[in-house]
């Protein structure tokens, strides 16, 4: 993996939508592009359906992985 991110993207991405196929290939091209979960989804309805939210972080190096405050 590199330390940056492919095609220009940040390396904090919030993908959102609604809760359906087309939002779950999304959320599957970021983890193949190398993005990784960052929490679980927020999910919501709009009184006519489904809309979720899922938080994705690039990972430059292990020290990326670090719990401690900076």
């Amino acid at each position: 993996m590199t330390n940056e991110p492919p095609q220009g993207l940040p390396r904090y991405r919030v993908l959102t939508g609604a809760d359906d196929a087309a939002f779950c290939y999304r959320v599957s091209e970021a983890l193949d592009l190398g993005y990784q979960l960052h929490g679980g989804p927020a999910v919501t309805y709009d009184q006519e359906r489904v809309i979720v939210a899922q938080a994705m972080v690039w990972l430059a190096s292990p020290e990326d992985l670090t719990t401690e405050p900076r």
